[in-house]
């Protein structure tokens, strides 16, 4: 599984999140406790969350 890097996190060891994508589940991860493991949600749970981020309701 390739992890890639929020472009909004910084080189300065700051709050930074990681994600990958498999076929029907997409990863994230903190950076800086990797060993602590993922969360996984679907496309369909991804898509919703990334829906209220974008318009302020979380």
């Amino acid at each position: 599984m390739e992890w890639i890097k929020s472009s909004y996190s910084n080189s300065q060891a700051g709050s930074c999140v990681e994600v990958a994508e498999a076929a029907a589940t997409v990863y994230v991860r903190d950076t800086q406790h990797r060993e602590l493991g993922h969360l996984a949600f679907s496309a369909t749970e991804w898509t919703a969350l990334l829906s209220q981020v974008k318009d302020g309701r979380l």
